[in-house]
């Protein structure tokens, strides 16, 4: 039975600054609670348009999901809890003495309890001639963090010459993360001559090992993008070179079409440039704290939170990107989305505690399939033992980290058909038997997809974002329930396929049972 509202008046105040996927989750993590009903929830973003799916925006530069899809709940949405979005809605700052949160336009928030979910900003990275004397970014130049900006970035693929011809039709993608992988990706699938600029040796340097990098290379050299890595870009001029010199000293063949105008070149520090007409950064993030550090908030390299995700002003909480909890920064969907849950326990008086221990990322893209629990290097460095199975020829590349039997991390690579069975050995701590490891690492026998999602145990999880089992899955009845019910498939979007399979898989015994 649902409780009914207290009176408007008598109702604390809770105020959430930024509307992205930790805020998201935390307003459905208090729905599920009634929190709705016993506290006055004002939600800021500052984005004009109804929450999204930020990992998501990759798939929308492919094309494969329409910008509506993205969305996480609409505006109706929280009209009906009772809970005020305002969107366009850019804080200016927090008054911790005053209890009130200032908006751009003047606008006064008064709040009892605040919390901080301002997310990441992006990182430029020191390149001459990327910013204009104005403060804008040159034109050929796009970051990827926004929907705004990923409809900019589409916008200036679909131009064309008066004779109908595409303008832009070279892009290099400053970057080799999750996020520079996906948009490479993205832009080949469109038909675009894309290339990737890494600093590091290899790609996904800070998730994966350099053999794991190599394999990650040559599938994307297989779907036709370029990679050179331990170059960084200094410079971008307006006029380009000719003919352009590829950093493996290749000279590219003369592009039979006319060039464009506006076409750039990227100059990298190994003395060789690149002829581009569009740059798209994606080369990491910060955690945004402005707002924190001009509210006297303790402040390292995130908003310091401990294990309630409250801040050094016991009125404040802080979860997602922009947090630091136990001395780490994360950026990624699964720990912010847990610390969302842990938060709304803690604001409706429940005594819960955020352990950090959700390590989990998962590379959406076409045809590139990888996933990484927990920090290698870290757990390596503590003793822990590596056992490794790679086939560069095959392009799959998996390790496991195990320390006193238990899996504490592992790198799936090119293969990822044990990744839900591995991920509940590594949240459960399962003590393994000494040849359990080296099994799971090997390739299972050949078996349709929806056989293999028949066959998961209810308690194996298919959904690393949000932590959703098969079971949960199963006792969905359509994609929209599971979506509303268990946040399954709104995260970095992985798990589709398999939800569906075992959606299918219901339907069958549902129809059996009617019959």
């Amino acid at each position: 039975m649902t409780e009914s509202p207290r009176p408007e008046e008598s109702r604390p105040r809770l105020v959430v600054v930024g509307s992205g996927m930790a805020a998201t989750r935390l307003v459905e993590e208090l729905v599920l609670r009634g929190a709705h009903t016993t506290h006055r929830i004002t939600v800021l973003g500052d984005e004009p348009v109804a929450p999204y799916n930020r990992i998501l925006l990759s798939a929308v530069l492919e094309g494969t999901h329409r910008p509506e899809a993205l969305t996480l709940r609409s505006t109706e949405w929280y009209d009906d809890h009772g809970i005020t979005l305002h969107l366009d809605a850019r804080v200016l700052g927090v008054d911790p003495a005053r209890r009130d949160v200032m908006l751009v336009d003047g606008t006064l928030v008064d709040y009892d309890t605040l919390v901080l979910a301002t997310g990441s900003i992006p990182a430029l990275p020191p390149i001459r001639g990327l910013v204009r004397m104005d403060g804008s970014l040159h034109p050929a130049v796009h970051a990827f963090r926004s929907l705004a900006e990923c409809e900019r970035l589409l916008g200036a693929i679909a131009e064309t010459d008066p004779d109908g011809r595409p303008v832009n039709r070279r892009a290099v993608v400053v970057g080799g993360g999750l996020l520079g992988l996906q948009v490479a990706r993205a832009l080949g699938t469109r038909g675009l001559d894309t290339e990737i600029v890494e600093g590091a040796d290899h790609l996904l340097h800070r998730q994966i090992d350099t053999a794991a990098g190599r394999i990650i290379a040559r599938d994307l050299k297989r779907l036709g993008v370029a990679v050179y890595t331990g170059a960084r870009a200094v410079r971008l001029n307006d006029a380009p070179s000719s003919p352009v010199q590829s950093p493996v000293g290749a000279v590219k063949v003369v592009d039979p079409l006319p060039s464009n105008p506006g076409r750039v070149a990227l100059r990298l520090d190994n003395g060789f440039t690149l002829d581009a007409d569009l740059v798209v950064l994606t080369a990491g993030g910060r955690p945004s704290t402005a707002l924190a550090r001009g509210a006297g908030l303790e402040v390292r390299r995130g908003i310091v939170v401990d294990d309630r995700l409250t801040t050094s002003d016991p009125h404040i909480h802080a979860i997602g990107d922009c947090v630091q909890h136990d001395g780490r920064v994360t950026g990624f969907v699964p720990p912010a989305w847990e610390q969302a849950g842990v938060l709304a326990e803690v604001l409706v008086g429940e005594p819960a505690k955020y352990d950090g221990s959700r390590l989990v990322a998962r590379l959406r893209a076409t045809d590139l399939d990888v996933a990484v629990l927990g920090d290698a290097a870290a757990e390596i460095e503590a003793g822990g033992e590596v056992v490794e199975v790679s086939n560069p020829i095959a392009g799959s590349h998996r390790r496991l980290v195990v320390r006193e039997g238990r899996i504490v991390a592992a790198t799936l690579v090119g293969d990822l058909a044990r990744v839900g069975l591995i991920t509940q050995h590594f949240d459960r701590g399962t003590v393994l038997g000494p040849a359990e490891p080296g099994n799971l690492l090997m390739p299972e026998r050949t078996v349709s997809a929806g056989s293999a999602a028949r066959a998961l145990p209810d308690d194996a999880e298919v959904c690393a974002c949000a932590g959703v089992s098969a079971g949960r899955i199963r006792a969905c009845s359509s994609l929209e329930e599971v979506r509303d019910t268990t946040r399954a498939t709104t995260g970095c979007g992985g798990c589709a396929s398999t939800v569906r399979d075992l959606l299918g898989d219901q339907a069958l015994v549902s129809t059996a049972k009617g019959n």
